[in-house]
């Protein structure tokens, strides 16, 4: 890495978390590489599972069951 680059992180590093997310969203904002057709195929996936979700057709796990079940 570039020293200029090291500050920036060992500076962002000394933040809280809540504006090191902020620093990374907009960092990530900032690099412009939204695929606009594999995000539209992600939200019409997160659509249907919106909807699927509010029908009742599914039922949601919570989170505590999936990380047991993952690990």
């Amino acid at each position: 890495m570039k020293p200029v680059v090291e500050d920036v992180v060992r500076e962002a590093l000394k933040l809280d978390e809540a504006d090191r997310a902020e620093v990374a969203a907009r960092l990530l904002d900032s690099l412009e590489l939204a695929d606009t057709e594999a995000e539209a195929v992600w939200l019409t996936e997160l659509e249907r599972r919106a909807a699927e979700l509010e029908s009742g057709t599914v039922q949601g796990i919570p989170w505590e069951d999936l990380r047991e079940r993952l690990m």
